[in-house]
Parts: structure tokens; C-alpha cells; sequence
């Protein structure tokens, strides 16, 4: 006796209905496919493609033959593919499966391979809809409803993601099978079957004349070749074509051609806005509170910052004087027309990009060279070049995103920002970690290349280095797309920070920018000060000043900032000199007349040491000639006995033999110091008639250098009792007095 099934209870078969569902509408199920999932393909060779047609014109009744060996395996052509009862040939039309339930994909088969893994894969021609396209302005209005265009992209794609057969039909035979212009819902056609009569690029918009399905030949691989061909010459930017005559072997592969005469224009739509920055609101309470049952869908609305006041200069007031011109354009922040000196870098970032985004493939590029070197301005003229050819119709649109490390509070921020420029969406860092793995793992026709600048690379390197090899790790997926340009400052960091696993990933595409000779600089500061009137900065000055930066580090923002102090400098004395005084017989008053307002040598140099001292030094050469004294002494009387903190009486004699001891400078000694009787600011009592010596002015100096920081002051009723010691560094002093004239020779 049979076994009796258990019925199922009412919640299971609603569970059992709601998985048929979804399967369904995930277009799950392959209506050509009979066989059990599991099953996986085998390859169909060309010597076994009239075998295979006459099993399934027989019904699949026959039995294929026995597996030959595996050499003459590989020396055979693969046409096509089967899993059961299902099969697919080059030049089939299928549906491949899309993620989050989203429409499957149409592809056209253009050969059979095996993947990086192994897996049984096939290379896609894709189909795509009108909403796939980007550019919206040149988008034609005449589209149908079930109509593809076929694209010139190809994609490889595993064959597990075959979702069935499609049909593409010409307008005439689909409206010869369906009279209404629509496939009914209910039959099995529906989603699968499609019209096809114009090429497209959907990232420009251009489109190939109409052609008739049926006519197009797509049986062989040397017939996939040329519409491939075909497709690509007919969607060029027609900037680069020259309209004219097609040739004799375009009109006898496309067959029969329809005329696009007819077809109307429509206006371009106005471009909306997508972000509108306003104040932001106050957010409503809700009047009654609401039970849980009935919980409010809040959407997260991206955030709305409000605009900061901004001052617009006038370019006659930034420009109204020659020290004015120059000053902006010696400014750091100022952008030129072109990049000097930079020009075989140039080229092969520009070589690179314009490569993996024609191809449509991932790539990691990693640009190293000192601070100051053009590295970043260099990636940023080449996007825009990028750009403008993308403008022009002569390049694939693509998403560019700039990752500074000094910007971001935290390295897992990057992950966010790079989602936001792919989506538009702003999640948490952990989310958009999970949402890129996604993206990045899983083949999509419609995805644009993004490229990525990574600049301060070292800045965001993390105990695990999880950011980097993330970033690193999804170039090299197949259907990424993502093109990563690592910016750093050192040449060694992959092989001095980062892990073996991670500087394996970032490639050898590795591109050095060498810091400036001073020839280079020369050319960088000449060629920002054309057109300023006047002539205000010598050659001499300019060359000076490069050879100074490019002894030291080639940094071509030291010798920009140098040189606009220079022309400050000598603005600044310009407005300050006095009133023309009578002329001499000599002339030496003309000579120092026509130096004035001009940037020279001497410029130069004032530039340069206000650049490379600190404020502090600056504080320690303007002191008075008592407090240098004081600090000299201080300083001795630390070395001499180790420790850090002393007596001020003992100072004070300390200060008095290396006066008498400066055998450079005689008059020190009856310029600074003087007996006790002599002195109003410390008596002693009449019994002791001995005499000490007091150093003129020491108490305020030291009183001055304990306000300013520079020493820590005891407090005693006595002066010569109190405790003193230095709060700096005692290389700063040293540093600050070596070149000192006036003691110079007390020690340093």
C-alpha cells in the first residue's frame, strides 16, 4: 500500500505559494530547462553541433556518444552549451539572472570559455532598455515598449546565470505575432521577447541606422566578429566619422535598411536639479503616540547644509596693482592653463585611464613622489581631459571620486563616500562596506566606471589594513570596473607598511614623480608671472630662489610661497619708503630708488629665512642685548654642571666672567656691568664694603623672559636667591644666537 503524503497545513501552503511567488517574479525558474539544478553544463563542440540537432529533432530520444580524450578535447571548437534538456549556441539570445529581484538581463552569446576559476563561462553581448541610457538630451522619443538596443558592450558571465532563451524580433515580425503592440501577461512570452531595429551606446546616445532583425547574420563566431564591428563603427561619436556613403560590405551584412528620415526630434528637457540646498527644517513631533503595531516608514533624507556667506572679490581690485596680479598667481591655490614640466607623467596617467576605462576592466595605478611634486594636480588636469572627452562624445562617461586621508576623520569613512559618488545614497561606513562587496561582486551591464583617487594613502592605512586591501581587492574582480589611483609620498610604502597580500593586489603599475630640478621650477614661476606689468621679480631673484628649493626638496609649492612672500616684501617697503629726498652727486640715492618695489636677490633671502625660522627664533633675535646675556649664561651654567635649574646670583657672575672673557668685544664689560655702589637697584648694608657685580638691567630682562615662557622665575625677597631654569629647548637658543654678532663669541 502506497504511503499517504501529508497535507500540508494552512500556513505551509501559504509559505509554499509565497516561494513560488517570488521565485517567479526573481525569474528563478527556466521555462526551457526541465533538468534538476544541480546538473551542470557541458560544452558543445563543432563536430557534435549536427549530431546534437538531429537528438533534438528526434525528441532526445538517441543517446550522445561517449567522452573522447581531453587533448582532443581542447583542440576542438566549443559552439555551444547544455544543462539537460536546455542548450544555448553562439549567437542565442538569453536572460540572465539580476540580483534583488530586479528585470533579468538580455545578452547575446558571443563564444564560450572557462573563467580565472574554472567555471564553464560565456562572453555577453548586452541588450539594453531606453531607461539605460545616460545621456537623456540626445535620447530618441520614437522607443516602443518591448524594444532592446543592442550595445556594443560585452561582459563575461558565468553560465550559471542564464535565465532562459529570449527572442529578439524585428518591429515588422513582432507585430505580425502580436497585432495589439504588447505581449499578453498570461503568455509564457511575456519578459522574454523583445524587438530589436537600432545599435545604441547608451552612454552617448548614438545610434546605428534601422535594420531588420531577421536579416542580420549571428549563426557563426566569424558572423558575431563583424556585427560587433559593425555595432562599434555605426556608434562612434559621429565627431570622428565622416558622414558619408556606407560600404559595400556594411550594406551586405546589415541587409535590408529602414529609413530614419521620418523619425522626429524632440526638445531637449530641462535639466532638474537633484539636491536643493535649504535651511534646514524643524523636525514635527507627532500630535498622539502611536502603538507599535502601527510604526510610521520613516525615509532617511539625505542631509542639507545651510550655504555660508560668501565675499566675491572683484577681478579690477585683484588685479589693480602688479604686486596684486602676482600674488594670486603665485598662490598655491591657484589653477594654471597648464601643467609645466610634467608632461611624460601626464601621458602615462592619461595612457592608463583612458585604457581601463575604454575596456571597461578594473586597475590600481599607484603614484608616488615628494610633497609638492604635481602628483595630485597632475590626476586632477587628466580627469579633466577625461572629461572633455566624454563632452565630445570620443569616450565612455565615467564617476570620478577624490578620498583624501586628511580629510577623513576615520579610514572606514571611505567606504561611504565611495558608495555615495556610485548610488547618491550616504549609509554608515560598516553598510556601505556590505552594499559595495555586493556591487563589485556581482555582474552588471549597466555599471559605469568610477574612477578613485586615494590621496594621503598613508593616512589611511589601519591596524588591519582592511581599507586597503578592500580597495586594492575590488579592481581585480572581474565585474568591478573600479579604477584606483593611490597617491602617496613614499615610494616604498606597499613593501614598508602595507602586507604582502595587499602590495601584490596594487600591481605594477607604478608611476614616480621626481621632485623639480631648478630649471623646472624656473619654468613652473616664470610662466605664472606672463602677462604681470612691470616686471617686478628679477630673473636672478627667480633663479635664486630655485636653486635654494631645489638643493633642499624640488617642492614647487615652497618655491611658489617663497616668492610670493618676496613680492609682499617688496610691496611692503614700496608703501613705506619715506619721501624723495634731494638727490645726491654720487646717485647712489637713484640706484637704491630703482631697487625699491622690485623683487632681487636680498628679497630672496629675507623670503627664505622668515620660511625656514620659527616664530620663537624670531622672538630670541629681537631680544635686548641684557636678556641674550642672560640666556648665554644660563645656558653655560646648565652645561657646565648638568643641571637643569640654578641660582640667579650665580647666573649673574656666570654672566660677568664670559663678558670679561669676549676678547671680540671689549666695551661689554663697561657697557654692562658696574659695581654695587654704583648700582640704585641693589644696596647692600654698609658692612660689607666688598664689591659685586651687578649686571645693568639683568632683573627686568629676566622678569621680560619669564612672561614671555622662556625661563621659570622663583620668586624670593632677594634677587640673587631665586631660583631660575629654561622652559625651551636648549638647540633653540643655540640655533637663534650662533650667527648672533653680538655674542657670538660667549660660546655659541
Amino acid at each position: 500500500m502506497p504511503h499517504k503524503a501529508t497535507p500540508l497545513t494552512p500556513r505551509q501552503k501559504r509559505a509554499q505559494q509565497n516561494e513560488k511567488a517570488r521565485k517567479l517574479l526573481a525569474g528563478a525558474n527556466l521555462r526551457e530547462d526541465n533538468s534538476d539544478d544541480e546538473e551542470e553544463y557541458e560544452w558543445i563542440y563543432e563536430e557534435d553541433g549536427d549530431e546534437f540537432a538531429d537528438e533534438e529533432e528526434d525528441g532526445g530520444a538517441s543517446k550522445k556518444r561517449k567522452r573522447q580524450s581531453a587533448a582532443n578535447k581542447q583542440e576542438r571548437t566549443i559552439v555551444g552549451a547544455k544543462k539537460g534538456s536546455f542548450n544555448c549556441m553562439i549567437g542565442d539570445s538569453v536572460l540572465l539572472k539580476a540580483e534583488d529581484g530586479n528585470p533579468p538581463w538580455v545578452g547575446m552569446i558571443l563564444s564560450f570559455l572557462e573563467d580565472e576559476d574554472g567555471d564553464k563561462a560565456a562572453d555577453f553581448l548586452w541588450f539594453s532598455s531606453e531607461k539605460e541610457i545616460v545621456n537623456k538630451t540626445k535620447k530618441r522619443s520614437d522607443f516602443l515598449p518591448d524594444e532592446m538596443y543592442i550595445t556594443p558592450g560585452t561582459d563575461v558571465n558565468a553560465l550559471a546565470s542564464i535565465n532562459g532563451k529570449a527572442t529578439i524580433m524585428s518591429e515588422r515580425a513582432f507585430k505580425k505575432k502580436y497585432p495589439t503592440g504588447k505581449v499578453p501577461k498570461k503568455s509564457k512570452d511575456q519578459g522574454r521577447t523583445f524587438i530589436c531595429r537600432r545599435g545604441c551606446n547608451t552612454q552617448s546616445a548614438i545610434y546605428t541606422d534601422e535594420f531588420d532583425w531577421e536579416n542580420l547574420h549571428h549563426s557563426t563566431p566569424e558572423d558575431m566578429e563583424k556585427l560587433v564591428d559593425w555595432i562599434k563603427s555605426g556608434t562612434q561619436s559621429t565627431k570622428k566619422r565622416k558622414a558619408g556613403r556606407p560600404s559595400k560590405a556594411d550594406e551586405d551584412f546589415r541587409g535590408g535598411l529602414v529609413d530614419d528620415d521620418e523619425a522626429e526630434l524632440e526638445t531637449p528637457r530641462k535639466k532638474q536639479k537633484h539636491s536643493i540646498v535649504t535651511t534646514p527644517r524643524k523636525v514635527r513631533t507627532p500630535s498622539k503616540l502611536l502603538t507599535p503595531s502601527h510604526k510610521r516608514v520613516v525615509v532617511k533624507k539625505p542631509l542639507e547644509f545651510t550655504p555660508l556667506g560668501t565675499r566675491v572679490l572683484d577681478p579690477d581690485h585683484v588685479e589693480s596693482s602688479p604686486f596684486q596680479t602676482a600674488r594670486s598667481r603665485l598662490h598655491v591655490a591657484a589653477v594654471p592653463t597648464s601643467l609645466p614640466c610634467r608632461e611624460d607623467e601626464f601621458t602615462s596617467v592619461y595612457s592608463h585611464l583612458e585604457a581601463a576605462i575604454y575596456e571597461g576592466t578594473g586597475a590600481c595605478i599607484y603614484i608616488s613622489g615628494t610633497p609638492g611634486t604635481g602628483k595630485t594636480a597632475t590626476v586632477r588636469e587628466v580627469v579633466a581631459q577625461l572629461n572633455a572627452s566624454v563632452m565630445a562624445d570620443e569616450l565612455d562617461d565615467f564617476i570620478f571620486v577624490e578620498i583624501n586621508g586628511m580629510k577623513v576623520t576615520d579610514p572606514h569613512q571611505s567606504y561611504s563616500l565611495l558608495w555615495e559618488a556610485l548610488k547618491g545614497d550616504r549609509v554608515s561606513p560598516t553598510h556601505a562596506l556590505d552594499l559595495l562587496e555586493r556591487e563589485f561582486n556581482h555582474p552588471s551591464p549597466r555599471r559605469v566606471p568610477c574612477v578613485v583617487l586615494m590621496d594621503e594613502l598613508d593616512q589611511l592605512v589601519t591596524k588591519n589594513q582592511s581599507v586597503m586591501y578592500n580597495f586594492f581587492n575590488w579592481p581585480q574582480l572581474r565585474h568591478s570596473r573600479l579604477i584606483v589611483l593611490a597617491v602617496a609620498n613614499t615610494m616604498d610604502l606597499p613593501e614598508r607598511t602595507l602586507s604582502n597580500k595587499i602590495s601584490s593586489r596594487l600591481g605594477l603599475t607604478r608611476i614616480t614623480f621626481p621632485g623639480y630640478t631648478h630649471d623646472q621650477l624656473m619654468k613652473i614661476i616664470q610662466s605664472r608671472l606672463e602677462g604681470v606689468p612691470g616686471n617686478i621679480v628679477e630673473p636672478d631673484a627667480i633663479q635664486f630662489a630655485s636653486r635654494k628649493v631645489a638643493a633642499v626638496s624640488g617642492d614647487a609649492r615652497r618655491a611658489l610661497d617663497i616668492c610670493r612672500r618676496a613680492v609682499e616684501l617688496a610691496e611692503s617697503e614700496l608703501h613705506s619708503q619715506s619721501a624723495p629726498n634731494t638727490p645726491s652727486k654720487s646717485g647712489k640715492g637713484d640706484k637704491v630708488s630703482k631697487l625699491l618695489g622690485r623683487v632681487t636677490i636680498a628679497t630672496i633671502k629675507r623670503a627664505i629665512n622668515e620660511a625656514t625660522t620659527s616664530p620663537l627664533q624670531q622672538y630670541l633675535r629681537a631680544l635686548p642685548l641684557g636678556a641674550k646675556v642672560l640666556l648665554a649664561a644660563l645656558l653655560a651654567k646648565t652645561r657646565r654642571t648638568g643641571i637643569g635649574e640654578s641660582v640667579l646670583g650665580e647666573v649673574i657672575d656666570e654672566a660677568k666672567r664670559m663678558c670679561k672673557m669676549d676678547t671680540g668685544n671689549q666695551k661689554m664689560v663697561g657697557f654692562l656691568l658696574s659695581s654695587s655702589s654704583s648700582s640704585k637697584a641693589l644696596q647692600y648694608p654698609s658692612k660689607q664694603q666688598q664689591k659685586t657685580p651687578r649686571v645693568i638691567g639683568m632683573g627686568a630682562s629676566a622678569i621680560d623672559l619669564m612672561e614671555a615662557g622662556i625661563i621659570g622665575l622663583e620668586a624670593r625677597k632677594t634677587d640673587r636667591t631665586g631660583k631660575i631654569r629654561l622652559s625651551i629647548g636648549e638647540e633653540d637658543v643655540k640655533l637663534a644666537f650662533k650667527d648672533d654678532p653680538e655674542i657670538k663669541n660667549l660660546g655659541f
